[in-house]
């Protein structure tokens, strides 16, 4: 076990935290995050109107250029444009972790007697419910606008699955940007940096075969096109089996690598 895993086992006190406490403390936290959109809003609104507002952009504004018909072009698009909101939105978690770093938050939750990976853990799983929400959301508007969703509600529930796992694994990058940031502002900068050329780079919203190619090198191994495909692939009921096991693989790779980092760099500031 890593130094890092054994601190976040640790209550403040040194003492070791049973995993089954630490597991409750850590659905408290989540709970303490999602309760806490009540007192405010407008929170909720930046998981609402901003899917929105991607959602009617996309289709209105390119569809007709992009597909012939704004329909048309969101049944191709619908499935790039959540997961770009679900890159997006994962850097909400990076900012507000920053924000309660630099404000002190972190440090009072810290010196309860819980585990004190139980206030990250539990951002990153209110998060997710949040990213779920979205893309709920996102789904209905687009249904109401046209979108045919022919892979059932299997292949609802199969990209659902695989859409969160995806974003649990982001999250480890938002964190360890959210704890490297000096503050919320710099969040953004190194986020969108990141975020526009992957998202932009893909076949979330333009087919591969339409682009030059010496980019399709790059996208054929984006990870954003593997996810989108596989999203598509799912929602519409078509083959899938390929990006969805890249998709995998492609979480995989970046847990592995993002999440020691963001433990090692939370675990730093936890002493």
């Amino acid at each position: 076990m890593t130094s890092a895993a054994v601190t976040g086992a640790l209550g403040p006190s040194g003492t070791r935290v049973r995993p089954l406490a630490a597991l409750q403390q850590t659905a408290t936290m989540a709970w303490r995050s999602l309760v806490s959109v009540k007192h405010n809003p407008l929170e909720l609104v930046d998981y609402s109107i901003t899917p929105i507002m991607f959602v009617f952009l996309f289709t209105y504004v390119f569809g007709g250029q992009m597909a012939g018909s704004p329909q048309e072009y969101l049944q191709y698009a619908l499935a790039g444009i959540i997961v770009q909101n679900t890159l997006f939105m994962s850097m909400y978690t990076a900012m507000s972790l920053n924000t309660d770093l630099t404000k002190g938050v972190f440090d009072r939750l810290r010196s309860l007697p819980i585990a004190r990976s139980a206030p990250l853990f539990g951002r990153i799983t209110a998060d997710l419910a949040k990213q779920l929400w979205a893309m709920l959301l996102m789904i209905g508007l687009g249904t109401l606008l046209g979108f045919r969703m022919t892979g059932g509600l299997g292949g609802l529930l199969a990209a659902t699955v695989l859409l969160l796992v995806f974003a649990a694994a982001v999250s480890w990058t938002a964190v360890l940007i959210g704890m490297l940031a000096g503050d919320a502002e710099k969040v953004q900068v190194y986020a969108f940096t990141f975020i526009f050329p992957l998202t932009f780079t893909s076949s979330a919203f333009a087919r591969v075969d339409t682009m030059p190619g010496w980019l399709q090198a790059w996208v054929n191994v984006n990870p954003v096109t593997h996810l989108s495909d596989a999203f598509r692939g799912l929602l519409l009921g078509t083959p899938a089996a390929g990006p969805v096991l890249w998709s995998l693989a492609w979480a995989a790779a970046i847990t592995a690598v993002f999440m020691p980092l963001a433990m090692h760099v939370y675990g730093s500031h936890s002493r």
